[in-house]
């Protein structure tokens, strides 16, 4: 697959996304870039925003397998990776796979499982596979993990440690929709929209798995020049510098950002990433990378509000193909 050939199937997988999954354009082209960059999106919003919805459709139109792993305290590792169960027929110990051995695994409130099952998950996500009784095994390609958080609720949460939160390419935080939107939605329902059978919706294959996996192979066709790459380093090195910022991002930040705007080329068709493809993606990659100074918080600063003086700051290079 080549790069305009790319394009052409991210547009025609948004454009199927998108009529199921409403005024959420910059949520299913963020999904799409962690997609193909081979990344993990960890998506923060309330409930009844569409997250579960939008992974279903996802999977429905690219042709991948699909599992949603619904987090809870008493989640144990064994119930996302999967264990070996004893089958007295066969008088022996088999492994039974668990729902992390999908191509597409929405992980459903991860904050709510203890840290030992966190681990489970972004172990794997780390690796691209699964390390039970002292057998490795490779999970299927593609495989992609979105993750969710309530924002709200804290009381019975765990909370996931910077360095889990670093693991994600991205988090992305979705809001309410317009109103214009919202009616539409009701509108959806009332003719008899039902989002938990999607054999109604008319929706297309647009590719299969193994299409997937050519998309992120084509990528690596996008070209980032130093003047890009200089622009990178130099935004997520004032991260480390700025007043309101106790802790910077890393090198890893530095990487996802480039990986990111490259694959952000890439699904518009172009060989050649520009400062706008870093630009729109640099909240999503950094936010969650960043940890604020205590008198930042109180005065009610967000590492967005950071991140949007750092991008006013840093000077944009000219020429960059």
């Amino acid at each position: 697959m080549n790069l305009e050939q790319l394009g052409e199937v991210s547009a025609a997988i948004r454009n199927q996304v998108g009529r199921v999954l409403l005024g959420q354009d910059e949520l299913i082209e963020h999904v799409l870039v962690a997609i193909v960059a081979r990344g993990h999106v960890l998506i923060e919003g309330v409930p009844g925003l569409g997250k579960t919805l939008l992974v279903r459709v996802l999977s429905k139109v690219v042709g991948c397998t699909d599992k949603r792993i619904q987090f809870t305290p008493d989640l144990m590792p064994s119930d996302v990776t999967g264990g070996n169960v004893f089958n007295q027929g066969a008088g022996r110990f088999e492994f039974i796979e668990g729902p992390i051995f999908a191509q597409f695994v929405l992980a459903d409130e991860i904050n709510r499982a203890p840290a030992k099952t966190q681990s489970a998950l972004l172990e794997a996500m780390a690796e691209s596979s699964v390390s039970t009784d002292g057998v490795t095994r490779t999970l299927s390609r593609p495989f992609f993990v979105m993750a969710t958080q309530n924002p709200v609720e804290s009381q019975g949460t765990y909370p996931l440690p910077e360095a889990q939160l670093d693991r994600f390419l991205l988090k992305i935080s979705v809001g309410h929709p317009e109103r214009e939107v919202e009616m539409q939605i009701l509108r959806n329902h009332l003719a008899g929209f039902n989002p938990s059978d999607l054999e109604d919706a008319g929706l297309e294959q647009v590719v299969d798995a193994e299409g997937v996996r050519a998309m992120q192979e084509a990528v690596g066709g996008v070209n980032v020049s130093e003047a890009l790459l200089a622009y990178v380093t130099e935004i997520v090195a004032r991260t480390r510098d700025h007043r309101s910022i106790f802790v910077g991002a890393s090198p890893r930040g530095s990487i996802s950002l480039a990986v990111a705007a490259r694959a952000r080329a890439a699904l518009h068709g172009r060989d050649f990433a520009i400062p706008d493809d870093v630009k729109a993606l640099a909240p999503a990659v950094l936010r969650h990378r960043l940890m604020l100074q205590p008198d930042a918080e109180f005065e009610g600063l967000s590492a967005d509000n950071c991140l949007e003086q750092i991008l006013a700051e840093v000077p944009v290079p000219k020429a960059v193909t």
